[in-house]
């Protein structure tokens, strides 16, 4: 029993030096507004910290110790440019990109600016480093999984946040579906970590009642029905 304690304290030891990951951030767009918000108010250097440290944290939130268990994902790219639409940011591949002219006004107040960032970064990470079922988990799952990791970094506003009890689906996505990952944490200490690691294949709502003995239906209306059926 002690020798394998020894050996798998001494694998999780090994992980961070195995599973070396590569941080590069490259700003497409310095002499615009957005890029140059980007390069004064928060930097590649501050920007590869971030990742470093999410990165970590997300390997810990989802209790991957072993090589069987971490997605590893030996480059991860953050472009600050522009696309069309008004999205702030997505991920494609191992790449995240970032709206430069919305995150400028993203990031107001000033003084909140690297903090806010910080937050987004979490949750851009996430969705590189979570198992997704080969994406065949609902994506307002895989959001709200991103954001659970986020609330748990304490990088998010307390006061707009989502509130518990709120939204009309449990897969409806970001705060709605993170505030059911918290509760179905609270009846199994370290669901959401359990599930992440059910979708390393497949998804299946099965999981729901391999985990907690009831169906995601089930539960969610048990959720609603705490919160008074909030919307």
């Amino acid at each position: 029993m002690a020798k394998n304690l020894l050996l798998i304290l001494l694998v999780a030891s090994l992980l961070p030096a195995i599973y070396a990951v590569k941080y590069i951030v490259t700003n497409n767009v310095q002499n615009t507004p957005g890029g140059i918000f980007f390069d004064q108010q928060i930097g590649v250097d501050f920007t590869i910290q971030t990742m470093g440290a999410a990165n970590q944290f997300i390997w810990r939130v989802f209790k991957q110790r072993t090589p069987d268990e971490i997605k590893y994902v030996p480059v991860v790219n953050v472009y600050i440019s522009e696309f069309p639409g008004p999205a702030l940011a997505y991920t494609n591949g191992d790449n995240i990109n970032i709206s430069a002219s919305s995150l400028k006004d993203f990031c107001m107040p000033l003084e909140k600016a690297k903090f806010k960032f910080s937050g987004l970064m979490y949750h851009e990470m996430t969705h590189l480093f979570q198992w997704s079922g080969n994406r065949t988990a609902p994506g307002g799952l895989t959001e709200g999984t991103a954001d659970y990791v986020m609330v748990r970094s304490n990088f998010y506003d307390k006061d707009t946040y989502t509130k518990p009890g709120t939204g009309n689906r449990w897969d409806e996505g970001y705060g709605v579906t993170e505030r059911f990952l918290e509760y179905c944490d609270s009846l199994r200490l370290g669901f959401t970590a359990d599930l992440n690691k059910m979708m390393r294949y497949e998804y299946s709502d099965n999981y729901f009642v391999q985990l907690l003995g009831k169906t995601v239906d089930q539960l969610w209306g048990e959720y609603k029905a705490m919160y008074g059926n909030m919307h």
